[in-house]
C-alpha cells in the first residue's frame, strides 16, 4: 500500500476553515471545528480529523447542523450550568461546554455543564486537553447514534460513547485519554475501506453477528474488552446516562444516524456532559503538581516485559510523539479525502493544502 502524501498543518488549518466559512458555518463554528479536527490528525487519529470535512460541510448545507447558531448557556445551582447549542456543530459547542465548566471551577472547585442539541464532535480528547492545558482536570462524555452492540448482542445499540480526560501537569503536556466505549470507532472502519486495510480481529460483526476481519462487511461494532465487552458496554452505558438522561436529548437508538441516509435537514439533538475540576480546591496546585509529576514518571521507568514492543507510556505519550513527528513531515491524508480536497477547491475557489 501507498504512503498517504503528506501536507503542512498550516496550510490544512487555513483550508478547513476557510472551507467552513465558504460551506456557510459562521467563525466560531468554523474555528471549532478546524481546531478540534487538526488536534485529531496532528496527534494521529486520523479517523477523526481533516477527512471529515467533507461530512460536516454536507450537513451545514442540508441544515442538519445549524452554521449559525446561537448558544445559550443557562447557569444552574451551585456549580451547575446547562448549555443549548442550538444545533451547533459539535466541536464549537464542547469548546464553550468546556469553557463554562473551566470558568465556574475556577471560583466553585467544580464546574459540571450539560449540553443539548449539539452534533458530531468529533475527537473528544480536543476539550479535555484544552481544560488541562488551562490548569483543569477536564472530562468529556456525549452519546451518539448506534453502531455498537450490547455484550453479547447482535445489532447496534449504543454510540461508540466516548470518554475523554484531561489532566494538568507541570512542565508538560497532559496527562491525555480518549477512548470509545467501542473496541475501535465507526470512523475508522470507513478509514480503513479507504486505505484498503483489514481490521483487527474481534472489533466487528457482520449482519448475522458473527466476527469480521472485512471493513465492508462490518455491520456493527463490538465494545470494548473482548471476552470481557460486558466492561465496554457497561461504560457505554455510564456515557449515556450522563449524555440522555441527564441533559432530556435522545438516546443513541433514537439519533439520526450519521452515516447512511440522505440528509434531510433534521438536527441529530446529540447531548454530552463536560466535567472540569480545580486541583488547587482540594490539594493546592504545588502539592498535585509535585504528585502527578512523580506519578508519570513512575510509569516511564516501569520495566517492560519480555515480549513487550516498547517501553511502558502514560495516556497521551504515543500522541505528543506522533504530534513532534507531524509537526515537522506533515499530516497524511488518505486518498478519498485528498480528491475530495481538490473539488472543495475548485468548487469555492480556496487554495488548496500544501504538500509537505
Amino acid at each position: 500500500m501507498t504512503e498517504p502524501q503528506r501536507y503542512t498543518i498550516p496550510s490544512l488549518e487555513a483550508f478547513l476553515e476557510s472551507a467552513l466559512l465558504a460551506g456557510g458555518a459562521d467563525v466560531p463554528s468554523a474555528n471549532a471545528a478546524t481546531r478540534a479536527m487538526m488536534h485529531a490528525s496532528t496527534i494521529g487519529v486520523d479517523s477523526h480529523g481533516v477527512r471529515l470535512l467533507p461530512y460536516y460541510l454536507g450537513v451545514v448545507a442540508s441544515g442538519e447542523v445549524n452554521g449559525h447558531p446561537q448558544i445559550e448557556v443557562l447557569r444552574g445551582e451551585g456549580s451547575t450550568a446547562v448549555l443549548d447549542a442550538d444545533g451547533a456543530i459539535g466541536h464549537y459547542a464542547c469548546y464553550r461546554a468546556m469553557e463554562e465548566a473551566v470558568d465556574i471551577a475556577r471560583t466553585q472547585g467544580v464546574g459540571a455543564v450539560t449540553i443539548k442539541h449539539m452534533s458530531h464532535m468529533g475527537a473528544a480528547g480536543a476539550y479535555a486537553k484544552w481544560a488541562a492545558e488551562q490548569g483543569f482536570i477536564g472530562m468529556l462524555v456525549a452519546n451518539s447514534d448506534a453502531a455498537v452492540r450490547l455484550f453479547d448482542g447482535r445489532d447496534a445499540f449504543h454510540g461508540t460513547s466516548p470518554i475523554a480526560i484531561g489532566a494538568p501537569v507541570p512542565g508538560q503536556r497532559p496527562w491525555l485519554m480518549d477512548m470509545a466505549t467501542s473496541a475501535i470507532p465507526q470512523n475508522r472502519v470507513l478509514l480503513y475501506r479507504s486505505l484498503g486495510l483489514t481490521l483487527p480481529e474481534n472489533v466487528a460483526v457482520d449482519e448475522k453477528g458473527l466476527h469480521t476481519t472485512d471493513p465492508y462487511a462490518a455491520r456493527t461494532l463490538s465494545p470494548i474488552g473482548g471476552e470481557q465487552g460486558y466492561k465496554g458496554a457497561a461504560l457505554a452505558g455510564l456515557v449515556e446516562i450522563l449524555s440522555s438522561p441527564l441533559t432530556g436529548m435522545s438516546l443513541s437508538t433514537e439519533l439520526v444516524p450519521m452515516y447512511g441516509k440522505p440528509s434531510t435537514g433534521a438536527p441529530r439533538d446529540m447531548g454530552g456532559f463536560a466535567l472540569a475540576i480545580n486541583p488547587a480546591a482540594f490539594i493546592g496546585t504545588e502539592v498535585y503538581g509535585a504528585i502527578i509529576t512523580r506519578y508519570l514518571a513512575s510509569i516511564r521507568a516501569a520495566v517492560p516485559a519480555e515480549d513487550a514492543t516498547g517501553k511502558p507510556m502514560a495516556p497521551g505519550d504515543r500522541e505528543w510523539k506522533v504530534e513532534d513527528e507531524r509537526r515537522i513531515k506533515g499530516v497524511p491524508v488518505d486518498p478519498d479525502s485528498e480528491k475530495a480536497f481538490a473539488e472543495l477547491a475548485e468548487k469555492y475557489g480556496l487554495t488548496p493544502p500544501a504538500k509537505a
